[in-house]
């Protein structure tokens, strides 16, 4: 559990500098460079992300159960994830969604955390998803008092929310069939309970 959680502190940590330090995110942007602060941000994330995916194995392997969800939660879980694969792609797809989301990757990132919750029980679970809401929800409120910073995204278009919508449904049945149980070594519609 401790590397998954030293994964975390590292990877939201870095994600949560303009959260906490906006003054110094944009001091230390400036003095290295936009380029050179990308790498320090991204090297940093790739390290957090590492070690949370090993910390998530680790922890899978010695389980502790904090509760054990009904398994009407999973059918749940999987209804939940079909927008926020939408809302993912919505966030570089400027369009009528990202508008009225204000904020897609983190409304996405909100909703693939809770239906996580719902369905799992697991000490390790509750770890990372709930860890990861709590900085979505934390990350939102702060938009709220800072000064945003323009995010990559493709231009805005009439098909954009097409795209995004037919897209993110795609990229969901591909997960949800293939790469979840592949990646995750979980089914997500498994029946058991």
């Amino acid at each position: 559990m401790g590397t998954l959680i030293a994964g975390l502190l590292i990877f939201l940590g870095a994600h949560s500098v303009s959260i906490v330090a906006p003054s110094w995110r944009n001091r230390m942007a400036l003095s290295l460079g936009k380029v050179g602060w990308q790498v320090v941000y991204s090297l940093v994330s790739i390290a957090g992300f590492v070690l949370i995916v090993n910390g998530y194995a680790e922890a899978r392997l010695d389980p502790v159960v904090v509760y054990s969800p009904p398994v009407w939660t999973r059918h749940l879980a999987a209804l939940l994830m079909l927008p926020a694969f939408v809302l993912l792609l919505a966030a570089y797809l400027p369009g009528r969604i990202k508008t009225a989301t204000k904020h897609p990757m983190l409304t996405a990132t909100k909703l693939w955390a809770v239906a996580h919750l719902l369905a799992n029980g697991m000490l390790h679970d509750l770890v990372l998803f709930g860890a990861f809401l709590a900085w979505a929800v934390a990350d939102r409120i702060s938009l709220k008092h800072r000064t945003p910073r323009p995010n990559p995204a493709l231009p805005a278009g009439k098909l954009n929310d097409a795209i995004a919508v037919a897209g993110g449904l795609a990229l969901y049945v591909v997960f949800a069939m293939w790469l979840h149980v592949r990646w995750i070594g979980v089914p997500p519609f498994a029946m058991g309970g």
